[in-house]
Formats: C-alpha cells, sequence, structure tokens
C-alpha cells in the first residue's frame, strides 16, 4: 500500500499548495537546525557539554536509579582494586619459599580471600548492568513517547519544511544511539573512572616513585586525546544530519518510484544520493578515524607505562627499596590505570555521537508548537451546519497572500461546490476550516462561534473527510473503516460499503472485513477511494469535506459513489472541491474562485447564464468530453 504511514492532513494540503508556492516548496526551508538544500547541512557548533546536561536533566526520573547503579558500579571497581595487594602477598610468600617452605596455609587462606573479592565485585558489576538495561530503554521509550505527543502538537508549517525521513531519524537511528551509550558507555565511563582514580591512589600508597613514573608515562595520552575529541565531535555532529538528510531522500524517492521510474529520473536522483551519501561517507570517516586513534594510542601509552614500571623497579628492587612482589602488584594496578584510558577513549567516541543524536532529538522537541487551547472550555456539540467565512486573509508564506479576502455565508444543509483553476486556493479554503492553519486576518464562524474559540480537536469532530489522495493504514478492513470511531456495528459497516458498491469485493477477499490491508492486498486505487468514502459514512460528522473524491474510479463506479455521496450530504453542509464540473451541477451554491477570490457564485444554471469565467470553464470541459 503506497499511502501507509503516511499523514493524511499532509497529503491533503500538497496539491493546492504545490501549485500556490511552487514545486520547489517540497523541498526543505532554511529554519533552525536545517539550512539550505538537501543534503548541505548547515554547521552547528561543538555543544557536548550542553547536550549532556540537557540529557542528565531529561533523565531525572531515572536517576534514583542510576545512582544505585553506579554505586554498585563504584563498589565493584574498589573491591576489584584490593586484588592486586593480595597478589602481592601471594607473590612475596612464594618468593620468601624459595630459599625455604613456602606456607600453603597462607597462600590457601590468601587466594580464598581473593576469591570472595572478585566474587563480591561480579555481583555489584551484574546489578550495575541490570538496572542500565532496565533504565536505557525506559528513557528511550519515553523519549520516543515525546516525540510521538510532539508530532501531535507541531504545526503542519513544520512538515511542509521537513522531510520526512529526517523526522525519522530522530526517532529511529538518534534515539537507539543514545539508548546504546546509556546501557553500555555511562557505566563504562563511571566504572573507567573510578578505576582510575583508584588505581593511582592504590599506586601511590604503593610505591609513589613507581606512581609517579606510570602518570607521566600516560599523562601524554590525556593531553592527545582531549585535542582529538574536540577536534572529532564536530565531524559526529555533520553524522549525524546527514544520517537523516540521506533518510529524508530514500524516504522521498521510495514513496515516489513510480514517479522516478516514469520521468527517468533514475539517474539523477542516484546522483542526488550519491552526492548526499559522499557527505555521510567523509564525516563518518572523519569521526570514526579520529575516535579510532584514541584506543591503539591508550594501548600504546599503556604499554609505555608497562616499560617504564619494569625499568624504574629493577632499579628499586636492586637497592632492596622494594620487592619482587611489589612490582607484580604495580604492573597489575598499571594495567587497571591504562585499562580505563582505553575505555575512556571508547566511551567518549560513544558520548560525542550520543551528544550529537542527542541535540537533533532535543532540537524537535524544542520546535514552536500549535498555540495551547488548553483553557478553551467552549465547544460545539450539536451543529446545524451554518458555515460564514468574515474577510478571511491568508498566505503560506508570510511574504505572499493568497486568500486575499474571502467572505461568504453558507446556510446549514447546503452543498456549497468550490472550483477553479489550479491554485486557486480550492483546498486553503478547506484547510483554514478545518484549521490546518491559522488565518493571518479575518475569521471563520461555525453557527455563529469562531472556530478559533474551539479547541482543534472539537472542529475536527465536526467534519468527515474524503480526500482525492487515498490513505489506508496496515490493518484489517473493519479497523481501516472505523478507524477512530467506537461502537460500530456490522450492520453499519456493511450498509456502507454496500452504498459506495465495495461490500461484494470485500467478500471476495480471504477473510472478508478482516482481511489485513498490507503490501500483499491488491487493492486498485478507485477500491482505495471507495473504502475511504466507506470511512466517511461511517464517521457520519455534521459537516463533510469531499476534495476530489471520484477522481480515481470508473465511470459505472463514480455514479454509484455519486448516488452515495448524495445521500451522505443531505442534510448537512458539505464542501465539495470539484475540477470536472459535471459533478457539481446539482450543488445548491457554487464558489468560482481565481488568485484567491471569490469572482462569482450561485447555482449551475445561474453561473451559465452570467457567462464570465465559470461558464467557460464548463463549456471548455464540454467541448473537450464531447
Amino acid at each position: 500500500m503506497s499511502e501507509t504511514n503516511t499523514s493524511p492532513e499532509k497529503k491533503y494540503i500538497r496539491k493546492e499548495r504545490e501549485a500556490l508556492i511552487g514545486v520547489d516548496s517540497k523541498r526543505p526551508q532554511a529554519r533552525k537546525g536545517m539550512g539550505g538544500p538537501r543534503g548541505v547541512v548547515t554547521e552547528k557548533s561543538d555543544n557536548f557539554g550542553g547536550a549532556w546536561k540537557r540529557m542528565i536533566s531529561y533523565a531525572k526520573p531515572q536517576m534514583p536509579a542510576t545512582i544505585v547503579a553506579m554505586t554498585c558500579a563504584v563498589i565493584g571497581t574498589i573491591i576489584s582494586l584490593i586484588g592486586p595487594k593480595q597478589i602481592q602477598k601471594i607473590t612475596d610468600l612464594i618468593t620468601q619459599g624459595i630459599t625455604g617452605s613456602i606456607d600453603l596455609s597462607a597462600v590457601t587462606a590468601t587466594c580464598t580471600f581473593l576469591l570472595i573479592l572478585y566474587g563480591i565485585s561480579w555481583v555489584m558489576n551484574f546489578t550495575q548492568h541490570f538496572i542500565m538495561a532496565t533504565v536505557a530503554p525506559t528513557i528511550s521509550n519515553r523519549m520516543r513517547t515525546d516525540i510521538t505527543a510532539k508530532t501531535n502538537r507541531m504545526p503542519l508549517r513544520y512538515f511542509d519544511a521537513t522531510p520526512f525521513g529526517d523526522i525519522l531519524s530522530r526517532i529511529t537511528n538518534d534515539i537507539d544511539t543514545i539508548e546504546r551509550t546509556l546501557n553500555l558507555s555511562i557505566a563504562q565511563l563511571i566504572t573507567s573512572i573510578a578505576l582510575f582514580l583508584g588505581s593511582v591512589l592504590m599506586m601511590f600508597i604503593t610505591n609513589y616513585i613507581l606512581a609517579f613514573t606510570a602518570i607521566g608515562a600516560s599523562l601524554i595520552g590525556f593531553i592527545l586525546m582531549s585535542v582529538i575529541m574536540k577536534r572529532s565531535q564536530l565531524h559526529f555532529n555533520r553524522q549525524q544530519r546527514h544520517l537523516g538528510a540521506i533518510n529524508g531522500h530514500v524516504e522521498e524517492i521510495y514513496a515516489g518510484h513510480n514517479i522516478v521510474k516514469a520521468y527517468n529520473y533514475e539517474k539523477d536522483s542516484k546522483e542526488e544520493f550519491s552526492r548526499i551519501n559522499r557527505h555521510l561517507r567523509d564525516s563518518a570517516f572523519k569521526s570514526t578515524t579520529l575516535s579510532g586513534v584514541m584506543q591503539p594510542l591508550m594501548t600504546f601509552i599503556g604499554n609505555l607505562g608497562f616499560v617504564a614500571v619494569f625499568l624504574v623497579g629493577a632499579i628499586l628492587v636492586k637497592d632492596e627499596i622494594i620487592t619482587y612482589g611489589v612490582i607484580i602488584e604495580f604492573t597489575i594496578y598499571v594495567r587497571l590505570f591504562t585499562q580505563p584510558l582505553q575505555q575512556l577513549a571508547q566511551s567518549f567516541s560513544s558520548m560525542q555521537s550520543t551528544a550529537a543524536a542527542a541535540e537533533r532529538v532535543f532540537e524537535y522537541l524544542d520546535e514552536e508548537e500549535l498555540a495551547d487551547e488548553s483553557k478553551k472550555t467552549r465547544t460545539l456539540d450539536t451543529v446545524r451546519g451554518d458555515v460564514r467565512f468574515d474577510h478571511v486573509r491568508f498566505g503560506y508564506n508570510p511574504d505572499r497572500t493568497i486568500i486575499k479576502d474571502f467572505s461568504v455565508d453558507i446556510k446549514a444543509g447546503q452543498k456549497v461546490a468550490i472550483v477553479g483553476p489550479t491554485g486557486a486556493g480550492k483546498t486553503t479554503i478547506v484547510n483554514l476550516l478545518m484549521r490546518f492553519y491559522e488565518l493571518n486576518s479575518g475569521r471563520i464562524y461555525i453557527d455563529g462561534v469562531p472556530i478559533d474559540e474551539l479547541t482543534r480537536e472539537n472542529v475536527h469532530d465536526l467534519f468527515c473527510m474524503v480526500l482525492q489522495d487515498t490513505w489506508l493504514f496496515e490493518g484489517t478492513v473493519r479497523e481501516n473503516l472505523v478507524y477512530s470511531k467506537e461502537g460500530v456495528t456490522d450492520e453499519q459497516l456493511e450498509r456502507a460499503t454496500r452504498a459506495v458498491g465495495i461490500h461484494h469485493f470485500i467478500h471476495t477477499l480471504p477473510k472478508g472485513y478482516d482481511t489485513v490491508l498490507d503490501d500483499k492486498a491488491s487493492l486498485s486505487a478507485g477500491q482505495k477511494q471507495q473504502l475511504t468514502i466507506a470511512r466517511a459514512m461511517i464517521e457520519n460528522a455534521p459537516l463533510l469535506i469531499l476534495d476530489e473524491a471520484t477522481s480515481s474510479v470508473d465511470t459505472r463506479t463514480e455514479r454509484i459513489i455519486q448516488k452515495a455521496m448524495d445521500g451522505l450530504t443531505e442534510g448537512r453542509t458539505s464542501f465539495v472541491i470539484a475540477h470536472r464540473l459535471s459533478t457539481i451541477k446539482n450543488s445548491d451554491l457554487i464558489l468560482v474562485l481565481k488568485d484567491g477570490d471569490i469572482i462569482g457564485s450561485g447555482t449551475h444554471e445561474e453561473l451559465l447564464a452570467e457567462g464570465g469565467f465559470y461558464a467557460d470553464l464548463y463549456n471548455s470541459q464540454f467541448e473537450q468530453s464531447a
């Protein structure tokens, strides 16, 4: 199903918007965090600290569990740091026994104590991993929930200017990156810091000369790591943004695959993909290369520390300042000291990528929302259907007004047809009536109540819609027909599907009304349209919008649907957008739009008698059909 997972409101405004503000309006416009043409990413500053500060604030509800996990990690690490001291004792006992007898009981007792220490350390580390494995999905679940709720509060203007793929990338790739880091890298970071500080302390307690030797050899690693981190963060930011751009391009090309093939656009789309992919490859290569340098660098520094400790330790043993056991103990501490340096390098690489991902997620969550309507208490429950447009002005862009001064009174129960050339503003009028967009000036009234005093949900409840672009989701036929309406009976379903001529076809499906509509279900464009019309009949709202509802069906089916829609429009105020004027001849009122203004109104016969634009438009269609 080609239209699956596409917002009906989004598709509803495309046709008129493309004509009114140009085909290029589908490209993302410059806005916060997204600038320039697709594939070119706006430069953003390094905001590693700010992104993580926001992440910590966001994860505050999970902080108690996180603190417990981190405490377990620190305790486990501290216990493991006691181990080398016991190994030193064992080494000294064995060394002393070389010239005499080995005290096996003392060795056994020390080994048993060491085993208990490592067992407790394992329990602490397991507890820490178990807690973080619970906390990380909880935070990612909350993020996805917040983004979904945010999407419902966003104005349609945002989606006009932003590729769907970029939004999907934030919900999937970016949040997956955050979850992965919270689950693994944060715990590793805390453990590494505790292990690093603890090993330094134990080294100084054991022998300060060897401690200074090991730290001095490793100091260069810290300096290089900080330089590399600063340079690589910018490339991580670019990588996440180019990933969003390529997802947007892929989603667009696959959604319009038939058009790409029909217009032989394969070569151009491939070149565009290659250009975006090249940007992604370059940023990924630079970020991965720079972060990848850190681990081998830390390994080299660690090995350098081993060499320095053995060299200085040999001199101290020769001078009888320390024993062989101290050297063995110290080599373990050096390993524990350099190991967290390598882990810190890995953790910081992951945290850099996560900072870039979190910045994109929070950027979306910070986008401007629709005005808060929680304080609105006025509602329309019982509707007659009177509609009035009072000097309405509107433009999708501030510098271009489309609807200039639109005023009309529509009586309850009237069937109103809106006609005019492409780009006249027909669908825009309906968009404003549904409050998909807010007016620049003027007001719209339903039963004398300004719709801006009602909540958007209340306004939407007053309408049922049939769009030119059909929209069905992956679910059963029954679920698609019922959609969000509750308490629909089988009799109501059958009555609606019989009325639009689709009942027999549904019964030919494997499971009838319980057949799942997915990519395997073969439905024609006309059959999809029949289902959406049946959905509107089941919704049974007091106001009706029909936007080229029969454009995808054959003539015989159109007559069946037209008869069903005549029954559907009876007794309710209806707005019909049509290009085929023969389908709206029986309308109570026809509004003729041109360039955002009403240039004629009346019944079909009255407008033909007047001559002018409508008569010319109708006669031209008649001549073409003849």
